[in-house]
């Protein structure tokens, strides 16, 4: 009974086996080269190529690569052996003599008419003659087609023979030669080399452990060396941002929790009047404050809350004289760019009286602006932290000892504290720190004690005070990153290397065991 014919894929996988078994047989007998091995079997020299580098990676056989490189006509070059070059032709097409009118002379082959003649007036073979009547007329009896000399001889493998300017011309600005490279293979034997290549099993079956053929079989490697891949795609976290995690972290660890500050835009009465700032402050100039044009002006705060803060301002309350002015709504109606996160904690302080009041902990982390300018550690636009404690009876002390808590796990356990001015807290204080990484003190940050005058508005008991602090982001990131413009840090002139190659933030990783230590 005859055999069903065998399909083309079929018929092809035995010519690939056979032409392996041939390479590796004619391997056993000594080192072979590819481009021989090829010509003698009639197979593609790439076809072997291939079927070295899979040997190879099974360690059967080795290789060393050749490199060759030859100069070959191009297609056009090689008609002009047999037609003469464009120059030449072109000179062949003019009579002696008068020579041949322009027009009719264009009427020629591009080849002729455009690069032949150009190439032959270079030579001074032809020239053009302007007239009544234009005319291509000859300047040489006759010309020898050099270039076809000289081609023919490249042809013939005798590149020797043409001069180095000539072939270089021929190669580079006529592009009529090409430089072709290739490579070969010396091929011998490998570390594990046989006749006869084992095909390795893939993966461990079922019938592998039922006849036990698992114990002799031989399997692939797998690639599981970390980092051997494609490294993945993917976006890097700011510096800023590394260091905005962790001060959330810690004051999550602390027991804070995260008001929202999703509004930029504030109205003067949260951003300065709710704090007991005067409406003829500085700090509300438009020096110092962005204005918005649309909308201009805007203020949902409740009404009787925004009687109580007039009255505050104009005449006082609770043992306050007030500011002793005419309070203006228009003024408190304006709409800014909010110059702080504390119009954010008045917001929620106001609430919380609102709600019923309970002791409670609060933390922001989120962008300000301010009319300033630019320079190396100033920004239109910065980040602000601020921590508010709300409670009966906290006192001065209870700050300072948070304020050891808190900076004991930024790292910095010996502080500092300096009177100072606020609008609204009273009393006030500047907070200094020796600085591990700076070797020295530095200014990290302002506090103090909400004023009554602010509290008693909002609707709090008399016997809740109001502690709070607060500090930029952008410092302490330039400090740990070692950044010294903080142009540099944010904005157009942040590089994107810096972001994807900038190392861990370590704030906040300090032990428990030290943070207690920093504040017995």
């Amino acid at each position: 009974r005859e055999s069903p014919p065998r399909s083309d894929s079929r018929a092809r996988e035995m010519d690939d086996a056979a032409l392996e078994k041939a390479l590796l047989l004619a391997v056993s007998q000594g080192d072979v080269e590819s481009d021989a091995f090829a010509s003698a079997n009639g197979a593609d020299h790439k076809k072997v190529v291939g079927l070295l580098k899979s040997l190879e990676s099974s360690e059967l056989v080795r290789s060393a690569a050749r490199d060759h490189s030859a100069l070959k006509l191009a297609a056009e070059a090689e008609a002009y052996l047999a037609q003469g070059t464009p120059e030449a032709q072109a000179f062949a097409a003019v009579p002696p003599g008068a020579g041949v009118p322009l027009a009719d002379f264009k009427k020629l082959d591009k080849t002729i008419s455009d690069i032949g003649f150009k190439q032959a007036m270079q030579q001074k073979w032809l020239a053009m003659e302007k007239g009544e009547v234009p005319m291509v007329v000859r300047k040489a009896d006759a010309v020898e087609d050099t270039a076809r000399k000289y081609l023919t001889a490249i042809n013939a493998g005798d590149v020797a023979s043409v001069p180095p300017k000539e072939l270089d011309a021929l190669v580079k600005k006529r592009k009529l030669v090409k430089q072709e490279t290739w490579k070969t293979f010396t091929i011998g034997k490998g570390a594990k080399f046989a006749l006869e290549r084992k095909k390795a099993a893939a993966d461990l079956t079922k019938e592998m452990l039922q006849d036990g053929s698992w114990r002799d079989a031989e399997f692939k490697q797998y690639n599981l060396v970390p980092g051997a891949g494609a490294p993945p795609n993917g976006g890097c976290v700011h510096p800023l941002l590394k260091v905005r995690q962790q001060f959330r972290e810690i004051f999550l660890q602390m027991g804070f929790a995260e008001m929202p500050t999703n509004n930029f835009v504030e109205s003067g009465f949260w951003n300065f009047d709710t704090l007991i700032q005067p409406q003829m402050h500085p700090a509300r100039d438009a020096h110092d404050t962005f204005f918005m044009k649309t909308p201009a002006v805007a203020n949902r705060a409740p009404e009787d809350y925004v009687q109580r803060v007039r009255a505050m301002h104009e005449s006082g309350g609770s043992g306050s004289i007030g500011h002793q002015y005419s309070w203006k709504r228009s003024e408190a109606d304006k709409n800014i760019l909010r110059t702080h996160t504390t119009a954010v904690s008045a917001r929620c302080l106001h609430k919380l009286a609102q709600d019923g009041f309970r002791p409670a902990k609060f933390f922001s982390i989120d962008r300000v602006f301010r009319n300033e300018a630019v320079d190396r550690t100033h920004l239109a636009e910065f980040h602000q932290v601020e921590g508010v404690i709300c409670d009966v009876g906290l006192t001065l002390g209870d700050l300072i000892g948070v304020l050891y808590q808190f900076f004991a796990r930024l790292g910095m356990t010996q502080l500092r504290f300096k009177p100072a001015f606020n609008p609204y807290t009273e009393p006030s204080m500047e907070i200094f720190a020796y600085h591990p990484m700076l070797k020295k003190w530095v200014e990290v940050g302002n506090s103090g004690m909400f004023r009554p005058e602010m509290l008693i508005p909002m609707g709090l008991p008399e016997d809740v005070n109001v502690i709070a602090w607060g500090l930029s982001l952008e410092r302490p990131t330039m400090i740990m990153y070692g950044i010294d413009n903080i142009r540099d840090l944010f904005g157009s002139k942040m590089q994107m290397s810096s972001v994807k190659n900038n190392p861990v933030c370590r704030l906040g990783m300090i032990e428990q065991r030290e943070t207690v230590k920093a504040t017995e």
